[in-house]
């Protein structure tokens, strides 16, 4: 059978080994168990540690973990607030973890944060395991091992994926599913398996109640992987990608269903969609609006809305080009090691051609790329290439943060492609081969280092002598044996892991609160970030250690952007608004610029050029304190009603409701949804089931909460509490 037959045969028997027994093979076996467990074990330190001074991380999700921990319909759907009356913008399966982390533990800052934290141990535990079986039969264990820990070490310290391990967004769940997809596949074509096909589409049907559409963009590449790698008949092969299309369907579409036949007026309704439907969240707001920008067929923020279109780039994604991934936040979060990655999938190409002229002129094919190094390209090269283009291109709202899914697919390369090198390494090709990846690696590494300030100039300085000392010690010991060997192996990696692993540990040093959490950069401060530690009230960014500054999801904050240049105003609703940065360059408390220089009483920039109300959330929403005016929290506490108080938006109700431990309403949601109406709203009032209604407030939108506003305004008394506007309406 020759490497990349594709012709239906018997599996393959195992490329004969010695025996190992007894001691030896006990010793082995001791030995890997001790290596994956301290990578398991580092990887939890490094999301673990410091994790609570990320607080609540951001607002939005964890008053729905909140809401989904008091009440099990509110968990179901997602819903921002235990009564309820609407839900957030995104599928609830991340929620429902959170939400029974909640239930169970209560509600704090690690029961929100610590889930997160243990699915990217889980995720780096799946690739070890995937990376390592695909490497497995090509040659000796012990090189399969290192190449199975080398992928989930790189994987562990990218620094997207330190970021959202240690927050509670929904990208966590996200990335853990689709590797779990991963593996499912690679074992599914080495045995031909339809069972494990089938595990496969049942993750990925999970991935989709996660983020919807973007759970489902490593599929093609999925099945195209089982149509060419699995040993078996075409028929058979047909017929199991269609049982695992029918997994994909069934673990998706029962909740879809759910939510459509579940009475309309019994249930929450559905956030981002402007017809309080399931599939227009999927196809409009969080679907083709993400990618063509406009509405897209929804009003949610990023869709439009009513006689808006979706921002082009928004949230520091620069305009549409495969430079994206390279440049800005998005080139500090995931790019390190990129140029590696497609440097592997370049030469695996390449690779795949000469051997299928050899195989055509009759010539031997054996070498280092076998059937399952060539599945592991197939795998996770379409994972890269299909989702990175689309991350790439795409219009309507992203943020840097998205990149996460990327994570696995250029660990697993780049830990595939070095073994296989290493494998070669006696031979020139190898060694060259080998040079270009640590060269791809430092080289970016330090051209990154310059343009995110960081550290610079020492790290560049470190990074450029030992690339140079570590070429040529390939050079001169690429046919060494034992312990030289293992030597030149770690040093090799160490060195094309500095950059990455540099930033990486200092992004989970780093506080990360608010709706668009970035890695840590510094622009004239320490590793603190934009204006964090080290940066100062002037640094740009004021935001606590690194973060964007924010409570609601997909909101493109006010200010600086990374690379220096001016933001065009705050997205809501997929428009700019106000049109305004901030003035003299001064940030806020907690990094959100306001008109005229003036800082917001929590940091928040109001609609309309006014001052945000103090009921906003402030401070990133650490426990016990979602927001900083007191004296409204100690009022909401005292209340009875149903719901404590009303608040235009999910900025305001997140803070309020975590602050108090009392139910609020998000008039309009995150994004300006038509829900709660006046008239459900007067009906509520009227049986005496909301408290208060708190004035001012953002990310509610004009569409239900100005009618609500006014009404509220001309029949109830305005009071003060804490210098916010509040309206008894009991």
């Amino acid at each position: 059978m020759t490497a990349l037959d594709i012709r239906p045969a018997p599996v393959p028997p195992a490329a004969p080994v010695a025996v190992r027994t007894g001691p030896d093979r006990e010793r082995r076996w001791r030995s890997r168990y001790w290596a994956v467990s301290a990578l398991l074990a580092g990887t939890a330190l490094l999301y673990l540690v410091g994790l609570s001074r990320n607080g609540w991380g951001n607002d939005f999700y964890a008053a729905a973990a909140q809401a989904g921990g008091e009440n099990w319909k509110a968990w179901l759907f997602g819903s921002l607030d235990p009564n309820n009356v609407i839900t957030v913008d995104k599928p609830p399966a991340a929620l429902w973890v959170t939400g029974l982390s909640v239930r169970l533990f209560g509600l704090s800052s690690w029961s929100i944060l610590v889930p997160q934290a243990l699915m990217g141990v889980l995720t780096v535990w799946l690739l070890y395991a995937t990376v390592r079986r695909l490497l497995l039969r090509a040659g000796s264990s012990r090189t399969a091992t290192a190449g199975g820990l080398l992928a989930g070490a790189v994987l562990a310290l990218t620094p997207a994926a330190v970021l959202i391990f240690r927050f509670n967004n929904p990208d966590a769940l996200l990335v853990l599913l689709m590797t779990a997809a991963a593996y499912a596949t690679v074992r599914a074509c080495q045995r031909a398996s339809a069972k494990w096909l089938v595990l496969c589409g049942v993750a990925l049907g999970f991935a989709f109640l996660t983020k919807m559409l973007q759970g489902l963009l490593v599929l093609p590449g999925f099945g195209l992987a089982y149509l060419v790698f699995a040993q078996t008949t075409w028929l058979r092969r047909i017929r199991d990608l269609v049982l695992a299309g029918l997994a994909v369907v069934v673990s998706a579409g029962w909740y879809v269903l759910l939510v459509d036949l579940w009475p309309k007026d019994s249930r929450p309704y559905i956030g981002g969609s402007t017809d309080n439907s399931f599939m227009d969240l999927v196809l409009g707001y969080n679907g083709f609006a993400r990618i063509f920008g406009g509405h897209g067929g929804s009003g949610g923020p990023g869709g439009g809305g009513p006689g808006g279109s979706g921002a082009t780039g928004t949230s520091f994604g620069g305009s549409p080009s495969p430079a994206r991934l390279f440049s800005n936040e998005f080139g500090n979060e995931i790019s390190w090691l990129l140029p590696a990655a497609l440097a592997v999938l370049v030469c695996a190409l390449i690779a795949g051609v000469l051997i299928a002229v050899r195989r055509r002129r009759g010539l031997p094919t054996a070498g280092p790329i076998d059937r399952d190094v060539a599945l592991g390209a197939v795998v996770f090269g379409s994972w890269l290439v299909v989702t990175g283009l689309v991350f790439s291109y795409m219009s309507g709202t992203v943020h840097p943060y998205y990149t996460v899914a990327l994570a696995p697919a250029i660990a697993a390369l780049v830990a595939i492609g070095a073994v296989t090198g290493w494998r070669a390494r006696r031979s020139w090709a190898g060694t060259g081969f080998l040079a270009l990846l640590l060269v791809s690696a430092t080289g970016w590494g330090i051209a990154k280092t310059h343009a995110a300030d960081f550290a610079w100039p020492l790290l560049g300085w470190v990074l450029g002598g030992a690339t140079l000392l570590a070429l040529a010690a390939l050079a001169v010991l690429r046919r060494a044996g034992g312990r030289r060997a293992i030597a030149l192996a770690v040093s090799l990696v160490a060195v094309a892991g500095i950059a990455t692993a540099s930033f990486g540990i200092a992004t989970a040093n780093t506080t990360h609160t608010g709706s668009i959490p970035t890695a840590v950069v510094t622009a004239g401060g320490g590793p603190g970030g934009f204006g964090g530690p080290g940066g100062g009230p002037g640094g740009g960014f004021g935001g606590p250690g690194g973060q964007r500054p924010g409570n609601s999801t997909d909101q493109a904050p006010t200010g600086q952007p990374p690379n220096g240049q001016q933001q065009n105003g705050q997205e809501q609703n997929g428009q700019e608004q106000n049109g305004q940065g901030t003035s003299n360059g001064q940030g806020t408390s907690n990094g959100q610029g306001t008109p005229n220089g003036q800082s917001a009483p929590n940091g928040q920039s109001a609609p309309s050029g006014q001052g945000a109300p103090s009921a906003q959330s402030g401070s990133g929403g650490g426990p016990g304190g979602g927001s900083t005016n007191t004296e409204l929290i100690a009022l909401l506490k005292q209340t009875t009603a149903a719901w404590a108080a009303a608040a235009n938006g999910a900025q305001s109700q997140a803070g309020l409701q975590l602050g108090s431990g009392r139910p609020v309403i998000a008039i309009g949601g995150f994004g300006g949804d038509p829900s709660p109406t006046l008239a459900q709203f007067k009906q509520w009032v009227a049986q005496g089931k909301i408290g208060y209604y708190i004035g001012g407030g953002g990310g509610g939108g004009p569409r239900g909460s100005s009618d609500i506003g006014t009404w509220v305004s001309e029949n109830f008394t305005p009071i003060t509490v804490g210098g916010t506007t509040v309206y008894k309406l009991t």
